[in-house]
């Protein structure tokens, strides 16, 4: 989202219940009482079941914060639009885009990762933009807000860290960006750098964060790397790429249109139907190459009909949920990157 919009708790339960009546219809019959109960809980951070992970030994020089993508889906409409931090079905979906996403930090960094209330992706992508930054601006970053200050304080000890998330969990970062990075910077200056992936960050969010700036490279740091990936043709527009977006190539970290063929991919990770990964390490399969006029990041080689055929949020043509597979040894490789000239400077 590319505001934030400040408001106390009560102000936020309440847009929030009167955003479900004016543009839903209510669709959560008997859904209010819960959505005011789960409003007013607080998130116990320091309970290590609300960790997805939680290293025992944190005996790497730098940590990664990792916020797992959108794995809440709404069963039925007398579902909450808001899921409850220990539902199975998003724990169980939280782990399998941990495999898949935040290993790729795993041999150089500790990755602290957690468990975050969400709200269900198409409620939420349904609404206009105003009152999606309100519900996701609510109880998803209040959770996060939250989960991030007790690790900062409790296991952090000091060490130089990476953002990473992807869909809801980067939007959810843009919170901590503009909020908790401005209000703490001697912790924004330990920040190697956030990849927001799978959600825009714009030149009107940068422009009302002058504090942030987004990557210009491979090397530097403090920055934010974002991209959304698609094919040459995309069956609708995504519902995740803002006007305005700026984006960087994955495989030649630069901001310019100019081509990255597959040849000079790291490794991609092809995903199985149900996303787990089927292989690793795979040359030669995804090219990357910015159009700016789209705001986004396309690339040209893979089958879409095979690799992502779309449904019914997502169409044919928009590679949301292969965002990191398609580079995943880039942003391996980049990341420990940028975390070495991070320690090198210090």
């Amino acid at each position: 989202m590319v505001e934030i919009i400040e408001k106390n708790t009560k102000t936020i339960i309440f847009t929030l219940l009167l955003a479900c009546f004016i543009f839903s219809g209510c669709v959560l019959t008997g859904d209010s009482s819960d959505a005011n109960e789960t409003a007013g809980v607080n998130i116990d951070y320091s309970n290590s079941q609300r960790w997805l992970s939680l290293p025992p030994a944190a005996d790497k020089k730098v940590d990664v914060f990792y916020l797992y993508p959108t794995s809440y889906q709404k069963s039925g409409t007398n579902e909450a639009n808001i899921c409850e931090i220990d539902n199975p079905l998003v724990m169980s979906k939280a782990q399998g885009a941990f495999s898949t996403q935040a290993t790729a930090f795993e041999n150089f960094a500790n990755i602290f990762a957690p468990y975050y209330r969400q709200v269900d992706a198409r409620y939420s992508l349904s609404l206009p933009l105003a009152e999606q930054d309100i519900i996701i601006g609510g109880i998803p970053a209040t959770d996060a807000r939250a989960a991030f200050d007790h690790y900062i304080k409790n296991y952090n000890k000091n060490r130089p860290f990476i953002l990473a998330g992807h869909s809801q969990g980067a939007n959810v970062l843009l919170y901590l960006l503009s909020g908790y990075m401005k209000e703490n910077p001697q912790v924004y200056s330990r920040m190697i750098a956030a990849y927001v992936i799978g959600y825009s960050i714009t030149g009107s969010y940068l422009a009302k964060n002058p504090h942030l700036k987004f990557a210009a490279g491979p090397d530097d740091t403090g920055v934010i790397i974002s991209y959304n990936t698609e094919g040459p043709v995309a069956g609708m527009a995504s519902p995740v790429v803002l006007p305005g977006a700026i984006v960087i190539n994955p495989i030649s970290w630069t901001l310019d249109e100019t081509l990255a063929p597959a040849s000079e991919n790291a490794g991609s990770m092809v995903l199985n139907p149900d996303f787990s990964a089927a292989a690793r390490d795979v040359k030669n399969y995804a090219d990357a190459q910015i159009s700016k006029s789209r705001g986004v990041l396309i690339c040209s080689t893979i089958d879409a009909d095979k690799q992502f055929p779309g449904n019914p949020l997502i169409k044919m043509g928009i590679y949301h949920n292969l965002d990191f597979a398609l580079y995943y040894n880039n942003i391996r490789d980049n990341a420990a990157n940028r975390a070495l000239k991070f320690l090198n400077k210090k």
